[in-house]
């Protein structure tokens, strides 16, 4: 089996460089099941990746585990060619993840998580991108309001801002779709567009497969942790269904 994001389409040529993301043998192990089990992917900048898989499939697992916030039972992972097994901050730094949790501090404003966030992570004048962010994904008129106050979707978008702030060079959405009104669903394929256009490395893990594989490159199907499947993102729905019911 090829691995994910190795292809190349017009308007995106394989980078020389090394690459954003690349694992290795990837596996996890839980007690006596294995969560993952040798996953190898390796993806430039500027390009995608959509997952798919039912539930318990590995999606999720996977992402955590390219995310560093879960440490691999075997394999490894490199981001930017960063190790993240020797280099473990280092490699963190390359990427952020908008997860099925939020991370948000309820007490605190929608500004003031994004300003928490920013001074962790160093950055100056962040209240005024703070503010841009929260313009940009449709909170501009809640940003001092408590986010205990918000709703599923308005914390998504606050959570969306904050992962533009980090500015990352790699980005990982696990069912990014999730909790959002319509209006919500355009801001994430403009958010997922915007990612190639930036140069940005993108993991995109969902069950709205066809409305994402319209716009991302590469598809790779997931079954009891392991991939069955890796071809076009655009040809992978019908894969998917073929696939799932061996």
């Amino acid at each position: 089996m090829s691995q994910p994001g190795d292809g190349s389409r017009a308007g995106h040529p394989r980078s020389e460089a090394a690459p954003a993301i690349e694992a290795v043998g990837l596996s996890r192990g839980f007690g006596s099941r294995w969560g993952l089990s040798g996953v190898n992917l390796r993806l430039h900048a500027g390009r995608s990746l959509l997952i798919a898989g039912h539930n318990g499939a590995g999606k999720t697992t996977l992402l955590r585990l390219l995310a560093t916030t879960l440490r691999p039972t075997a394999g490894s992972v490199h981001l930017g060619g960063i190790d993240s097994g020797k280099d473990p901050l280092g490699a963190r730094r390359q990427v952020a993840m908008l997860g099925h949790r939020t991370g948000l501090y309820p007490e605190l404003t929608a500004l003031e998580n994004l300003t928490v966030a920013a001074r962790l992570m160093g950055l100056e004048d962040h209240e005024r991108r703070a503010l841009e962010l929260l313009d940009r994904v449709g909170l501009a008129g809640r940003a001092r309001d408590p986010v205990r106050e918000f709703s599923a979707g308005m914390k998504k978008r606050c959570a969306l801002a904050r992962v533009l702030l980090q500015d990352p060079a790699v980005v990982l959405l696990d069912e990014p779709y999730g909790q959002l009104d319509p209006s919500g669903f355009d801001l994430i394929d403009r958010f997922l567009r915007d990612c190639a256009a930036q140069g940005r490395a993108l993991i995109v893990a969902t069950h709205l497969v066809e409305r994402a594989a319209a716009l991302l490159d590469t598809g790779l199907v997931l079954a009891s942790g392991r991939p069955v499947w890796v071809g076009p993102a655009r040809e992978l729905p019908p894969a998917l269904t073929a696939a799932l019911a061996l």
